[in-house]
């Protein structure tokens, strides 16, 4: 039952996600996929994800432990906290702390954690700006000017 509750919750947030993805403007200049085209790809595969969950549901679905319930609630405010300070500190230090943060959830080591959400932001930044040529501020604005 709880999959059939989840099924439908998730229904409503594709369609919802789907109907606010057509309110979207394309620039005259726009990538051919354009702006709308990934939104509308991402609440296509929730919807039939969703729908599958509502007409096959698991017989007896495992909860996970409150343990793996804390984690999982713990990576979800990194997120949000990343996604709100990218603006503010550039691309680097909020993507090396998240990931050293989301790493550290997976395996408690605090060097190697470290190392990892260097190593990922350092190339995940040389990736967008250099491989893709996304216009990404490095550090903060207020430093580089």
């Amino acid at each position: 039952m709880s999959d059939r509750i989840f099924g439908s919750i998730l229904t409503i947030l594709a369609l919802t996600f789907f109907v606010s993805a057509t309110q979207l403007e394309s620039p005259f200049f726009a990538d051919p996929l354009g702006p709308k085209n990934f939104p509308f790809i991402v609440s296509g595969a929730a919807l039939i994800c969703s729908l599958t969950m509502i007409i096959k549901p698991d017989k007896d679905p495992l909860w996970p432990d409150i343990k793996t319930i804390i984690k999982l609630f713990t990576a979800l405010i990194v997120l949000i906290l990343y996604a709100f300070s990218l603006k503010t500190f550039g691309f680097l230090l909020p993507t090396a702390l998240a990931s050293a943060a989301l790493s550290y959830l997976i395996q408690p080591s605090f060097y190697k954690s470290s190392a990892t959400g260097l190593i990922l932001s350092l190339s995940l930044f040389t990736i967008f700006k250099f491989g893709l040529g996304l216009s990404l501020f490095p550090f903060p604005r207020f430093i580089i000017g």
